[in-house]
């Protein structure tokens, strides 16, 4: 069975994916989650293909929020999936692409040294909304600074052009436009519809794993209109 690489946003840490890897690897799958915050998208990219370039088989790769920057990148894999994802295509980066809504950005704060850090008073409500509390709560705890320019950043090339794709809208998001999440879905191969806010692999990892073991088992991803809970 081909490995999973899970590769979290901006703000985000490898620990954010925690629950979706047990469940994974509980059934027996591979799974790695490779840590960024490397100063920028060329940087975050090749420690994923490193990552990938390593495993003996092309691995399905997840992307989350700007992580779908970064997997657009990324050669070798078996299937891409964008989970409120960006899907840039030539010369787009995330910023470029816009959708970050009020909320969030009222929710960053500058440092000192040019990086930027996301409010804990306010980080919940966009991120982790719909999540129970203590889940939402460890959430933010794991969250770190993110140092500047990773948003601007353009891939090397496109690799939802030639690989197949799941595209995961989250319909209830507060973080990224819903909206915009539809239109660039139309990029991808497939497309579902979940009513979640922006980070189901803390409320709901269960149907994140469960859409990974199905894409692995070589079903085919219903086409857009399909909705969770």
């Amino acid at each position: 069975m081909p490995a999973v690489v899970l590769v979290h946003g901006l703000y985000h840490r490898p620990g954010h994916f925690a629950a979706v890897a047990d469940l994974l690897r509980t059934g027996g799958t591979e799974v790695v989650v490779p840590p960024l915050h490397r100063g920028s998208l060329a940087a975050d990219t090749a420690a994923v293909q490193a990552t990938v370039d390593a495993l003996p088989e092309p691995p399905l790769l997840l992307g989350h929020s700007y992580g779908g920057s970064v997997i657009t990148g990324v050669h070798g894999a078996g299937h891409l999936v964008y989970l409120a994802a960006f899907v840039p295509d030539t010369g787009e980066s995330a910023a470029a692409l816009g959708g970050t809504s009020a909320r969030l950005r009222q929710a960053i704060r500058p440092d000192a040294d040019g990086s930027t850090r996301l409010d804990p008073a306010l980080a919940a409500a966009v991120l982790y909304d719909d999540c129970p509390e203590p889940l939402a709560a460890r959430a933010v705890a794991l969250l770190c600074a993110q140092a500047p320019g990773c948003g601007r950043g353009v891939p090397s090339h496109h690799n939802w052009k030639h690989v197949p794709s799941t595209y995961v809208v989250c319909t209830e998001d507060r973080a990224i436009d819903p909206d915009l999440q539809r239109r660039l879905s139309a990029r991808c191969t497939h497309v579902r519809e979940w009513r979640t806010g922006h980070s189901p692999f803390v409320g709901r990892p269960d149907l994140v794993a469960g859409l990974v073991r199905e894409l692995l088992a070589g079903r085919p991803a219903p086409s857009s209109g399909t909705s969770a809970r």
